[in-house]
């Protein structure tokens, strides 16, 4: 696995622990409050959590499909930081 690679990995790790936080707080608040938007943020963060499981899976398992293109490799890379990024904000704003 090469560099890009593996910090897009990391970046996707980061996400499911950021991801992880956002879960446990709208299960709470759904607990609290029984509202229907907060089951929708509950399956919002679940999809994420397995998109990016299945990510980590395939950089592991199928670096083929990403080894012979670097310019691809950067767009995962770019896209894993956005995301990460996208998801910090959120789970900053949450915890505030």
């Amino acid at each position: 696995m090469t560099t890009t690679l593996t910090v897009a990995t990391a970046l996707s790790g980061l996400s499911i622990l950021f991801l992880l936080v956002l879960t446990g707080i709208w299960v709470r608040n759904y607990r609290t409050f029984e509202s229907t938007l907060t089951l929708g943020l509950i399956a919002f963060g679940a999809t994420l959590i397995l998109e990016n499981a299945l990510a980590i899976y395939f950089f592991f398992s199928t670096t083929m499909l990403y080894s012979g293109e670097p310019v691809v490799q950067n767009a995962i890379l770019a896209l894993r930081t956005l995301q990460l990024v996208a998801v910090g904000f959120l789970t900053y704003v949450t915890v505030k």
